[in-house]
C-alpha cells in the first residue's frame, strides 16, 4: 500500500493483491480462503466481512491462509479474532499456515491470555478472602518495617562514614529542607496551636465552671499542650504538609528515574535525597514544637482572660506552679523521634512509586495516613512509657 500524496487513498503495490475472502458451504461446514495482502492499509477492506463470519452458525470452519502473499500484525489480529470468535462454538481448523502468519498468530494469542488472565474475575465472598487480606496486610508492614530499617541504617551509616572522611552533609540542602519544612511551617503551626489552645482552655474552663475551680483550667492547659498537644498537633500537621511533599518529590524522582541515575553515577539515593531531609525534620519539628507550645497557651490565656476573667499575670504564675522541667522535657523529647517517623515513612513510600501518576498520588496519601497513624501510637507508647517511670 502507498499513499498517492493527492486525497489519501490508498492504493495496492503493484506486486501484491488487494485481501479477499473466499467463503465455500458444504453441509455444516464452511470453508474459508484467505489471500492477497492481509497489511495494515489493507485489511480494512475485509473486516466486515469477517464480521459477519464471526457469527455463522456453522459445524466446523476451516481457515485456509495459504494464499496469503503478506500479512502483519493487523492481518494476523483479524485471522486471530474470526477463529477465537467461533472456537468456543465449532471446531476450527488452520491450514496453510505460514513461517510469518505461525509467529504472528502465536505472538497475538499470548498477548490475549495475558491480557485476560490479569482481568480478575468476580467471585463471591468466602471466609479464605479475609484471611488472604490479613495475610497481605501483615506482609505488606513486614516490607514496610524492612524498607524503613533500612533506610534508617544507610543514614546513620551514611553519618557515620562522612565524619570518618572529615566531611559532614551539605549545609546547604539541610538549611534549605530546615527553610522549607520548618520556617515556611510556622504560620499555620501557630494559627492551628492558637486555636486549639483556645478551645482546650474555653472547654475546660466551662466544664471547671461547675466545680467553682475555674483556675485550674491554667493546669489542664499547660500539662495538656506541654506534655502531649503541642508535639502531637506539630507532628500531624508536618506529617501532612512536609510528610506529603517528601513522598511527592522522591516519588517523581524515581518516575523519571532520577533515583537511578543517582545510582548509576555511584551516588546513594538515600545520602543525597534522604539524609539531608531527616536531618532537616529533626531540627525543625522540636522547635516548631517550641513555638506551638507558645502559641498555645497564648490562646489559652487569651480565652482565660475574657471567658474565666483570669488574667495574664494569674495565669503565668498558676502555670509556673502547676508544671516544671519534666512537664516541658516530656514532650519536647518525643520530637525528634517524630521527625524520624514522618522522615522515614516518607521517604519509604516515595521510593516504592512506580511509572505512573495513580502510584504517585497513592504512596502520597498512604505516606501522610501511615504517617499520622504512627505517630499517634508512639505517642501513646511514651504516654505509658511515661506513666511506668513516673515522668
Amino acid at each position: 500500500m502507498f499513499n498517492n500524496g493527492q486525497n489519501g487513498a490508498s492504493t495496492v503495490l503493484p506486486d501484491l493483491s488487494p485481501p479477499t475472502v473466499d467463503v465455500s458451504r458444504a453441509g455444516g461446514a464452511v470453508d474459508v480462503r484467505l489471500s492477497g495482502a492481509w497489511t495494515t492499509a489493507t485489511v480494512g477492506t475485509v473486516d466486515d466481512d469477517l464480521r459477519a463470519l464471526e457469527n455463522e452458525a456453522t459445524a466446523t470452519m476451516r481457515i485456509d491462509l495459504s494464499g496469503i502473499e503478506r500479512i502483519d500484525t493487523a492481518g494476523a489480529w483479524l485471522v486471530h479474532r474470526l477463529a477465537n470468535a467461533q472456537a468456543g462454538r465449532v471446531k476450527v481448523d488452520l491450514d496453510g499456515v505460514g513461517e510469518d502468519a505461525r509467529v504472528l498468530l502465536q505472538a497475538i494469542g499470548d498477548a490475549s491470555e495475558r491480557d485476560n488472565s490479569s482481568v480478575e474475575q468476580p467471585r463471591g465472598w468466602s471466609p479464605y478472602d479475609f484471611a488472604e487480606t490479613i495475610g497481605r496486610a501483615v506482609y505488606g508492614l513486614r516490607d514496610d518495617m524492612f524498607a524503613s530499617l533500612n533506610i534508617l541504617g544507610a543514614t546513620i551509616r551514611g553519618a557515620q562514614m562522612k565524619l570518618g572522611r572529615r566531611h559532614a552533609v551539605n549545609p546547604a540542602a539541610v538549611a534549605t529542607h530546615i527553610d522549607r519544612m520548618g520556617i515556611r511551617a510556622v504560620p499555620v503551626i501557630i494559627l492551628m496551636s492558637f486555636i486549639v489552645g483556645a478551645i482546650i482552655a474555653q472547654q475546660g474552663a466551662f466544664q471547671l465552671r461547675f466545680f467553682g475551680a475555674e483556675i485550674f483550667v491554667v493546669d489542664l492547659v499547660g500539662i495538656l499542650v506541654l506534655r502531649e498537644l503541642g508535639v502531637l498537633m506539630t507532628a500531624i500537621m508536618i506529617a501532612g504538609r512536609s510528610g506529603s511533599a517528601i513522598t511527592a518529590e522522591i516519588g517523581s524522582m524515581k518516575m523519571r528515574e532520577e533515583v537511578d541515575a543517582l545510582t548509576v553515577i555511584g551516588l546513594n539515593p538515600i545520602g543525597v535525597l534522604v539524609f539531608p531531609r531527616l536531618v532537616a525534620l529533626i531540627v525543625a519539628i522540636p522547635c516548631l514544637t517550641i513555638i506551638a507550645n507558645f502559641a498555645a497557651l497564648a490562646g489559652a490565656m487569651l480565652i482565660a482572660q475574657y471567658y474565666s476573667g483570669i488574667t495574664p499575670y494569674a495565669f503565668i504564675d498558676r502555670l509556673q506552679s502547676g508544671i516544671d522541667l519534666t512537664t516541658v522535657f516530656a514532650g519536647l523529647i518525643k520530637a525528634p523521634f517524630m521527625a524520624l517517623i514522618i522522615g522515614i515513612i516518607a521517604s519509604v513510600e516515595g521510593m516504592k512509586v512506580e511509572g505512573s501518576a495513580e502510584s504517585l498520588g497513592r504512596h502520597v496519601t498512604a505516606s501522610v495516613v501511615k504517617a499520622i497513624f504512627v505517630v499517634i501510637v508512639v505517642d501513646g507508647f511514651f504516654a505509658i512509657f511515661y506513666a511506668a517511670i513516673d515522668f
